[in-house]
């Protein structure tokens, strides 16, 4: 059986706007003021920070910057309402500039001391307020939760409510570290209601990788006149490898558990006829869990009344897509289970084995189906592994991938920095 209508939902379907503070002001900051700059000592050390301070708001929307000549940089301490900033310094020790965007309505102080050829040390200071913003846009991070374990599937999935006018922009802020290298990229998709951005790996997370996703987003410029209003930050585990492999001709399903055959399940699937009955093909993700659901025809505009029209609730019951279909508990088709396509476009299990998979499944884990004729649409639930990994990575705002690494450096998963040297994950069995 299955839940609602025949195709994919749409998409940024949960976000709220808020209100906040005054109007922005529209004055940028020129570069700061420096102490004992020696003019025309090319041994005295001249630093210099941007935004100066002391004038009108600056914009959120910006960096802070320190630059020195004819010296290096020693130290710079940035501090937003006593709160250290972010931020990072040039291989030659030259320029110094923040690593994210700024805080809208907060008050920030900047302290950097330069040493020149001469020996001896400069220093430079700058206190700025940034303007408020009246209009903020509210994130919803679909997936994963914090704290959760997850399969090796799993996306990170933001959605806006609103077009995002600037992508490069708000992928610059976003920022992904795991304990160790997995190759990866953003994607953007657009929907009804919004922008969505979402991150896959090249090949499936290996198992038990910790993952902190942090999107920096407060200052950043959604939209024309919106603004992020606060940052993200989530935790989540790769729990163990769960790769289900479903064949709609061969009535059964394998599932494996860190590589290894865990289980052999007979399974009756759409039994066709029209779409809406034929299970889609390809590789899905495990999306939620429900038990009871209740699975109606009235999504496909079949309501009472309506010949085919039917009202189940099922058990022990994995979300697969939007579509409306899931592994679930079918002890009407046991009989069929193993031999015949009898449902509506799910995965009929017997009551056990679906008892078993339910308390099995994390969300994330790969269930790949073969042998239909309809191909699920990359965009159709978690249908994301569908794309070919050069297509993916077309639709990052800057067309690139980049690496994770645990450290905020060249191997960090940061859209600033580009793609990191270190090496990618082994590919996963099943991986595409």
């Amino acid at each position: 059986m299955r839940e609602g209508g025949s195709g994919p939902k749409g998409r940024g379907r949960r976000a709220t706007a808020l209100l906040a503070g005054t109007t922005l002001a529209a004055a940028a900051a020129a570069a700061g003021c420096s102490e004992g700059s020696g003019a025309g000592d090319k041994d005295v050390a001249r630093i210099a920070v941007s935004p100066a301070g002391g004038g009108a708001l600056v914009r959120p929307d910006g960096t802070i910057a320190v630059q020195s000549s004819n010296g290096t940089i020693e130290d710079v301490t940035v501090l937003s309402g006593g709160t250290p900033v972010e931020g990072a310094l040039s291989a030659d020790r030259t320029h110094w500039r923040s690593r994210w965007t700024l805080d809208p309505g907060q008050t920030y102080t900047v302290n950097a001391t330069a040493v020149g050829r001469d020996g001896r040390s400069r220093s430079a200071a700058s206190r700025f307020a940034v303007a408020k913003v009246s209009r903020t846009a509210k994130v919803d991070l679909e997936a994963p939760y914090d704290r959760e374990t997850v399969g090796i599937g799993i996306p990170i999935i933001l959605r806006f409510r609103g077009k995002v006018g600037d992508r490069a922009a708000v992928e610059r802020a976003l920022e992904v570290r795991a304990d160790r290298p997995v190759e990866g990229a953003w994607h953007w998709f657009e929907g009804e209601e919004g922008s969505e951005a979402v991150f896959r790996t090249r090949e499936y997370w290996p198992a038990h990788t910790s993952v902190r996703f942090q999107a920096h987003l407060s200052g950043v410029s959604t939209a024309k006149d919106v603004y992020g209003g606060k940052n993200y930050t989530v935790n989540f585990k790769i729990g163990d490898s769960h790769i289900s492999r479903a064949g709609e001709d061969s009535h059964k399903m394998v599932v494996k558990v860190n590589g290894r055959k865990a289980r052999t399940i007979p399974t009756s699937m759409g039994r066709g006829g029209e779409r809406k009955y034929t299970t889609t093909n390809g590789t899905h993700l495990t999306m939620e869990k429900g038990s009871p659901v209740t699975m109606t025809s009235e999504g496909d505009g079949c309501g009472p009344g309506c010949p085919g029209y039917y009202s189940e609730t099922v058990y022990s019951a994995v979300r697969i897509s939007d579509s409306g279909e899931y592994v679930h508990s079918a002890p009407w088709s046991v009989g069929e289970q193993g031999n015949t396509n009898v449902s509506h476009g799910c995965v009929n299990i017997s009551p056990s084995n679906a008892k078993w998979f339910y308390g099995l499944a994390y969300r994330g884990d790969p269930v790949t189906v073969t042998g239909s004729d309809r191909p699920l649409e990359p965009d159709n639930g978690w249908g994301y592994w569908q794309m070919k990994w050069n297509d993916w990575v077309k639709g990052s705002a800057l067309k690139r991938s980049v690496t994770t690494g645990p450290h905020a450096d060249a191997s960090t998963l940061s859209a600033e920095s580009g793609r990191g040297t270190a090496p990618t994950a082994p590919r996963a069995d099943g991986g595409h």
